[in-house]
């Protein structure tokens, strides 16, 4: 209805200027819909059920007598908007059911846009989960959302003989980020269909009562290389009117201007960083972890305080609360004895792990001093949250040393010399991150298979290598002039110290540098560069073929 509407006004601007060049001064005195170039009957659509299809009927003859109303004002004539039965090719079906060229007779000028539905691969139903295997023909449709479907059934209809045009979709902005990018822009790409605009995200709100915020783009393809590609981009709320940003190449599947490359999750760092893990799960009910509220009563047993560690969660990490844990691998059996507390506790751990339902867990039960799943290093580590806010200008990590226990509410590498942290504390990384990166509603969503594994991080020299890691302790430096902070104070958008702020400067500076950046550099500059580097370091076959999902194995004790 909005696209008639506005071609229509489009179309009447037109009419007007040839009136103006033609030197007429007296109004056209009738007008057929032939003389029109934009008509009812060019506009098809497909709608699941009968009465929004009515409603969508009834709108677009209301919108043509208000254009025919405006076409007579201006030029003294409009078509006879009766009978009102031009509406007759919008069909009542499921759209990813129904073959679109039944709707739509071949055309070299197609125009294929919509607003599909808004499902996330954990909120599709089973039978649209299903959906979307038969439009994209294959069994492992991973993380893809609902709104893709849209896309394959674009392609599979372009490819027929006598279609050719444009397409266009309001989408789910996270198309564009994490897992799915290579799922659906792999076979775009493939097919020969280039980014021609794209919004990028921004939150679209309904007038509905109750209705939440989703946070959308609007990315339109076509298979004309010589026009430049346009780009959009929102404010920090996401609202508001959009900016364009030149376009100096070409926009990629992440709405990036650089390399058309796609990044495939890796098991392995793709280059001198160390591998990253989850932490420690203690899969105990609590009875491993000490609260606040508990320590000085498991203190003043002293067995049971020999074994008592400083544990670091996602929230302890972020907000530097107090929590601990027992860590109990160098366990004196004959010390259970001697505890009541280690006896009730680990009594309590071994009866809630063998009630359970999971054989894993049950067999967990033989083990109730052990935390379930362990990964705790024996040298300095780097802590990185699953999770961080999307404000933040730097990644929230700490770097402990191996007597502060990680859970697996948070990742952790060994890092020994501090390169890791450094890397992941530099403007570099987290841009990387957001680009790259899944989001969980608005943050951050770090991985390490996607966003870690694949971070294009050059070969280093040792001076290279060096500089990184003195900007990481300047980092840590500015951080203990203020040791009373939280990461949580420290990255606040709003009061970043500026010693602060000039470590990272100091830190990006070099691994900037790294990247073949030097000066003042901006976001743009880095995404071109690290798209670059992750080019130069895969090889062509990684780059063009679709997603392959990483097998997520359960992590081993040990």
């Amino acid at each position: 209805m909005v696209g008639y509407r506005q071609m229509r006004a489009l179309d009447l601007e037109v009419l007007l200027r040839i009136q103006e060049l033609s030197g007429e001064t007296a109004r056209t005195m009738f007008f057929t819909e032939e003389h029109l170039a934009v008509r009812l009957s060019s506009f098809h659509g497909i709608e699941l059920e009968e009465w929004p299809a009515q409603i969508a009927a009834t709108a677009l003859h209301l919108v043509e007598h208000q254009a025919n109303q405006a076409m007579e004002l201006a030029l003294g004539s409009a078509p006879d908007p009766l009978p009102l039965d031009k509406i007759k090719t919008i069909i009542v079906g499921n759209a990813l059911r129904i073959d679109w060229a039944e709707v739509v007779e071949p055309t070299e000028h197609l125009y294929i846009m919509g607003n599909p539905p808004f499902l996330g691969h954990a909120t599709r139903s089973v039978e649209q989960a299903q959906e979307l295997r038969d439009v994209w023909r294959r069994e492992d449709i991973g993380r893809l959302d609902y709104v893709t479907g849209w896309y394959a059934k674009a392609l599979e209809l372009f490819e027929r003989p006598g279609y050719a045009g444009e397409f266009a979709f309001v989408s789910t902005n996270s198309i564009a980020q994490g897992e799915p990018v290579p799922a659906l822009f792999g076979p775009v790409f493939a097919a020969g269909w280039r980014v021609k605009f794209a919004h990028r995200t921004f939150a679209w709100t309904s007038e509905a009562p109750g209705a939440a915020a989703v946070h959308c783009s609007v990315i339109g393809f076509d298979r004309s290389p010589k026009k430049r590609a346009r780009l959009f981009d929102y404010s920090a709320d996401l609202k508001g009117e959009p900016m364009e940003i030149p376009v100096l190449d070409q926009l990629n599947g992440y709405l990036v201007d650089g390399p058309i490359v796609l990044v495939e999750q890796r098991r392995t760092p793709l280059g001198q960083l160390p591998p990253m893990v989850f932490g420690n799960m203690a899969r105990d009910d609590g009875n491993l972890l000490i609260e606040p509220d508990e320590y000085d009563e498991v203190m003043a047993d002293p067995v049971a305080a020999k074994y008592v560690r400083p544990f670091v969660g996602a929230r302890q990490l972020i907000h530097d609360e107090p929590r601990w844990c027992l860590w109990l691998v160098d366990l004196d059996p004959s010390d259970i004895a001697r505890s009541p507390i280690l006896r009730r506790r680990l009594d309590a751990v071994r009866a809630f792990r063998a009630s359970s339902k999971a054989a894993s867990t049950r067999q967990m039960a033989e083990t109730p001093h052990l935390f379930g799943q362990r990964s705790q290093p024996d040298t300095p580590y780097v802590c990185v949250p699953r999770h961080a806010s999307e404000t933040r200008m730097f990644f929230p990590v700490g770097l402990f040393e191996p007597d502060v226990i990680c859970g697996d509410a948070n990742f952790k590498a060994d890092d020994p010399d501090g390169l890791a942290f450094a890397v992941i504390s530099s403007s570099a990384f987290i841009t990387w991150q957001r680009t790259i990166g899944g989001r969980l509603e608005s943050r951050l969503r770090f991985s390490n298979t996607l966003s870690w594994n694949t971070f294009p991080l050059p070969a280093l020299t040792d001076a290279q290598r060096t500089a990184i890691i003195a900007g990481g302790k300047s980092v840590l430096a500015a951080r203990a002039l203020h040791p009373e902070r939280s990461l949580a104070d420290h990255y606040n958008p709003l009061a970043m110290s500026p010693n602060l702020l000039r470590a990272h400067r100091e830190l990006d500076a070099a691994v900037d540098k790294v990247f073949g950046l030097r000066g003042s550099v901006g976001e743009a500059d880095r995404l071109r560069a690290l798209f670059a580097s992750y080019a130069k370091l895969t090889t062509v076959d990684e780059l063009v073929m679709p997603a392959k999902p990483v097998r997520r194995r359960s992590r081993a004790a040990g």
